[in-house]
């Protein structure tokens, strides 16, 4: 089965545990798009609900499919969210940002009574470390903390968008992400670390926010972790 295939998979079985009457926080990347692309499926069949999008480019793709959105700045809980990873491990703590959202699906996660995690096998580790960690910061005077960052021994490079441009997320920040050349024993000391930096927004780290993971399997095969 392709990568693809489980992606879509494992969205729409997130989308079957949306219930009527409930407020969705809606994650960023490729396998939460699979699962708002279902859940607009089951809001055109009749169910009523409300949403608020990670991202502007799910926003784009939840409005046009009619989903209705509610104003971020009105709404303190979420009965759940539903996001992707890039990876998990045993603990279900998570690294999360390649599609550049990570402080709002951080937020979002935070409001929720549960955050869910649609991934697939791959994404599975025994310890976080392995995929590349993005640092969200302000971009005023950011090479002084990539300078920050490079003094804790770490290796960071800043993310670039198609046009070769400074990569912007939606609130007007910059990215560095991390690569390690090993996996992490520490992770939460890594963060702590890292958080403390002047121009550090936030990190890609997400612990005590996962609770079910949903994971797609090459064979077809789809696991609920509780």
């Amino acid at each position: 089965m392709s990568i693809d295939a489980i992606k879509n998979n494992v969205g729409a079985a997130a989308a079957a545990l949306i219930e009527p009457g409930m407020v969705v926080g809606l994650g960023t990347g490729s396998t939460a798009a699979y699962f708002v692309k279902h859940l607009i499926e089951r809001c055109r069949g009749g169910l009523k609900i409300h949403a608020i999008a990670s991202s502007q480019a799910i926003s784009d793709q939840a409005a046009k499919g009619r989903i209705p959105l509610l104003d971020p700045h009105q709404v303190s809980e979420l009965d759940l969210t539903i996001d992707g990873a890039d990876e998990v491990d045993s603990l279900k703590q998570l690294i999360k940002g390649a599609g550049g959202a990570l402080v709002r699906e951080k937020i979002l996660a935070s409001m929720s009574k549960e955050m869910i995690v649609i991934v697939d096998e791959s994404k599975l580790v025994s310890q976080l470390g392995k995929a590349k960690l993005p640092v969200e910061v302000i971009p005023f005077g950011h090479k002084a903390t990539l300078d920050h960052i490079q003094k804790l021994g770490l290796k960071a490079m800043l993310r670039m968008d198609a046009a070769k441009k400074p990569f912007v997320t939606d609130n007007g920040n910059y990215i560095y992400d991390i690569h390690f050349e090993a996996p992490l024993s520490h992770p939460e000391r890594d963060h702590e670390n890292l958080i403390r930096l002047p121009g550090v927004v936030d990190t890609g780290f997400f612990f005590h926010l996962a609770g079910r993971i949903i994971i797609g399997f090459f064979d077809g095969q789809i696991v609920v972790r509780p």
